[in-house]
């Protein structure tokens, strides 16, 4: 066999280990976990672990004692998304005691106004609209507004905070269902991956393909297990037990992290925290990304950092997405011009293998089908935007958001 034939089968044994040995990334069925007990009783871990799926044998029953919950939203310009997020948090029917806390960081486009404005229109739970002023050295922008927010939060004796980003629209039952879940199954910290926006064709090649990714990176069934081999959240929608934060020493233990999501999930981890992550069915990212631009931006401001800034690291992402996506097509496409037919049916298999797995992903965001092939020039437009966010990083203008940049910012700490 020659070279291209050699990098057909590496790519198609490598498809064979990421469908059946990496916790089964590709599968869409981790949603909320049912409740399997009222908070009476005593916290201990359940049989079934929190990953069991709804529709599962668990009993699902609801709490009987409703905990006490603070809604802390950190803002930075966000007028545009406001009237379609901060309305639904504030119709929440949860039958406990709940508010919103809203941080306006820093808005030059009148956030804190219009969520007064809307908090008078609509009525629902009591809003706090807060500023925490400019951030203090070594902290980025969001995080230093989650301290503001939380420590406000925190005065008010809840034991559960509700950290989601203004961008997201939660359906009336949304906190009440993550409530039910955390305390029926004992966990310390519950996160949906809000569903986001798709209209555009930009959207519909870009962000499916970024939750795919993530869940590949991060299986939700291996972060889900009593004994998890890998730990994350999704930053938009994160339930946590407040004394579990304190324990953690977050916001102020991951002050620096651009990528806050993972790193909280990590100190809730170490202090020995139960963490639950899958899909939302009733939680909706609003924001709208309708070109190329936008989706490159938030891609590329954070990719580097998710490399922990390692050009050695770099180089192996490069390396595994050309194999992983790039070498399919072109292995099946050269292999039947050229009459190597070892390269082209490996090469088709492998692009098989990879369109089949996007399948679910593209489901769950109710998009054609005919998706799944495109997959390989994704990829590589996600190849693009890391090797930008390196340049971006060893340009000094590191990850860029909302008008602030972080020169050097840290990565997820494992520490």
């Amino acid at each position: 066999m020659n070279t291209l034939a050699w990098f057909a089968f590496a790519s198609l044994a490598a498809w064979v280990w990421l469908l059946l040995g990496q916790g089964f990334f590709w599968r869409t069925d981790q949603r909320l976990p049912p409740t399997t007990r009222g908070p009476g009783h005593a916290r201990e871990a359940t049989a079934g672990g929190p990953g069991v799926p709804v529709g599962g044998h668990a009993r699902d029953e609801e709490p009987g004692a409703w905990p006490r919950v603070v809604i802390v939203v950190p803002a930075r310009d966000e007028a545009g998304v406001l009237p379609l997020s901060l309305p639904s948090l504030l119709a929440q029917d949860y039958p406990g005691v709940a508010e919103v806390v809203l941080v306006d960081d820093g808005s030059t486009d009148g956030t804190g106004a219009l969520a007064v404005e809307l908090a008078g229109r609509c009525g629902g739970l009591p809003l706090t609209v807060a500023s925490p002023g400019e951030p203090e050295p070594g902290w980025t922008g969001k995080l230093w507004a989650l301290r503001h927010g939380m420590a406000l939060a925190r005065a008010r004796g809840p034991e559960f905070l509700l950290l989601t980003d203004a961008d997201i629209a939660h359906e009336p039952d949304s906190l009440r269902l993550l409530v039910s879940a955390a305390v029926g199954n004992d966990l310390d910290l519950v996160s949906q991956m809000a569903r986001l926006r798709v209209e555009s064709m930009w959207e519909r090649l870009v962000v499916p393909a970024f939750v795919y990714f993530f869940a590949q990176l991060y299986p939700f069934r291996r972060i889900n297990r009593a004994r998890p081999r890998a730990t994350a959240a999704a930053g938009g929608c994160v339930l946590l037990r407040t004394e579990t934060a304190v324990a953690a020493g977050v916001p102020e233990s991951i002050r620096q992290a651009v990528i806050d999501d993972v790193s909280l999930a990590r100190a809730v981890r170490r202090a020995g925290g139960r963490i639950w992550l899958g899909l939302a069915e009733r939680v909706d990212s609003v924001r709208p990304y309708p070109g190329l631009g936008e989706l490159w931006r938030m891609v590329a401001r954070s990719a580097y950092a998710q490399l922990r800034h390692s050009p050695p690291l770099l180089l192996g992402t490069v390396a595994g997405l050309v194999v992983v996506y790039l070498v399919p097509p072109v292995a099946l496409v050269a292999g039947a011009a050229a009459g190597n037919a070892p390269a082209a049916w490996a090469g088709g298999g492998a692009w098989a293998a990879m369109a089949g797995s996007y399948v679910p992903m593209l489901r769950y965001y109710r998009q054609p089908l005919w998706l799944a092939p495109l997959l390989p020039f994704t990829a590589f437009l996600y190849l693009l935007m890391t090797v930008d966010s390196a340049v971006l990083h060893h340009r000094g203008r590191g990850a860029a958001w909302k008008g602030r940049t972080y020169a050097r910012p840290e990565a997820a700490p494992d520490r």
